[in-house]
């Protein structure tokens, strides 16, 4: 595992919600609130989701998507390209308590699915720094009249898995 890996996985496992933009067919962006149901990230995520709905309607339009995650120990940000999927085996392996909640059939509902991103890449923003440090940071960018540094960014580019 790589640094920036390790990264990924403390703010992804921090997370417990996503915020997962997709694109309308009139070309707007919407963007949701999802919970995080996996966080043994190893370039794809994966999401309860109602199908049909208009956020799987945009996806079968426009499947590019961002989704972002953040806490206090930094941001992600991951492009990628989403699809629906009623994988059983796997709905049964995510099924929890939170699923259940929005949906009134439980796992046999027939609008259950997963929303699966294929990751392309991940932008990340390491801010998992003690808060004194952040803050000496900022004051030391305010006299010097520099950016601060309060903590480390960078891309990781996934290998073409379609």
């Amino acid at each position: 595992m790589t640094a920036e890996t390790d990264i990924i996985h403390a703010i992804l496992k921090a997370a417990r919600t996503a915020v997962v933009t997709t694109q309308t067919a009139r070309g707007t962006l919407h963007s949701r609130p999802l919970a995080v149901i996996e966080d043994d990230f190893d370039g794809t995520l994966w999401f309860f989701t109602a199908d049909p709905s208009p956020k799987t309607e945009d996806i079968a339009t426009h499947p590019a998507v961002n989704v972002s995650v953040g806490d206090g120990k930094g941001w992600l940000s991951f492009s990628g390209t989403a699809s629906v999927s009623r994988d059983q085996e796997r709905i049964d392996a995510y099924w929890n308590p939170w699923a259940s909640a929005y949906f009134e059939g439980g796992r046999e509902d027939p609008a259950v699915a997963l929303l699966e991103v294929k990751v392309d890449s991940v932008h990340y923003w390491d801010l998992d720094k003690p808060a004194i440090v952040k803050g000496f940071e900022v004051v030391k960018g305010i006299l010097t009249r520099s950016a601060p540094d309060v903590g480390e960014d960078g891309v990781v580019t996934l290998d073409d898995r379609r």
